[in-house]
């Protein structure tokens, strides 16, 4: 079945992949179970962060253990069909206001308008089911929280996308999860795989513009991204300083 083939991306017969799978006992479990404990280990055990560029393999995403929606989708495929669980791959666009807050003002205006944008969706009990939610790992949205506590409801930016930034949709419960949704501006359809898809319609950036990116930009929005996962942390040393 095609949804569940190794790829140059989803190469999740690599070592490392092959280790961890067998080390989690994740095959082992029922379905419904096996796909949450795949989407639970992708969005909070790899931290939300930008890698170098989007169509990085499955392995080098882990070895980073960072990624975005991009990667973060790549590396859910692949320990998906690893377990036995036919995916395939969601193209769209982002605005790039979803960003806005984690790229640095010096730079927004070098980020395209529009901006690639990936996830998986699961065959769950005959139907697709989609898993955008694995992006942002509940560190990170625990720490937006507490850096904008008034912001019960809608939010768009700093990588979120959401009706409710108190209760997102991220959880996973056989049905639909999303977290940037509500900054898509555009959609592809589907794809058999993120191969697919790149092959297609190429990358985020190109010439100047990715060489900025992997050599600068990035390493902003990571830092800003590490900032606000700490606005969480302080906010546990206030309440038990409090106590």
């Amino acid at each position: 079945m095609r949804y569940l083939e190794t790829t140059a991306i989803l190469d999740f017969d690599s070592p490392t992949l092959v280790a961890l799978v067998a080390s989690r006992g994740w095959k082992g479990l029922p379905e419904r179970a096996r796909i949450g404990a795949v989407y639970r280990f992708v969005r909070d055990e790899i931290a939300f962060g930008y890698n170098r560029t989007d169509n990085l393999s499955a392995s080098e995403v882990l070895a980073d253990g960072y990624g975005q929606c991009n990667t973060k989708t790549n590396l859910l495929m692949a320990l998906l069909r690893a377990v036995g669980v036919a995916c395939r791959f969601h193209g769209a666009t982002v605005a790039k206001r979803l960003q806005k807050g984690v790229v640095p003002a010096w730079a927004y205006p070098v980020a395209p308008p529009s901006i690639l944008h990936g996830y998986a969706e699961v065959l769950f009990e005959g139907r697709f089911v989609a898993l955008e939610g694995v992006i942002l790992d509940s560190d990170y949205l625990d720490g937006l929280r507490a850096r904008f506590p008034e912001e019960s409801g809608a939010f768009l930016g700093f990588g979120a996308g959401t009706e409710s930034l108190v209760a997102p949709v991220n959880e996973w419960k056989g049905d639909d999860t999303y977290i940037q949704r509500t900054g898509v501006d555009s959609d592809f359809g589907v794809f058999d795989s993120p191969d697919e898809f790149y092959s297609a319609k190429g990358t985020n950036l190109s010439g100047v513009r990715a060489w900025l990116y992997e050599r600068w930009i990035r390493h902003a929005m990571n830092r800003r991204v590490r900032a606000i996962r700490r606005a969480r942390a302080l906010c546990d040393v206030e309440v038990v300083t409090s106590h």
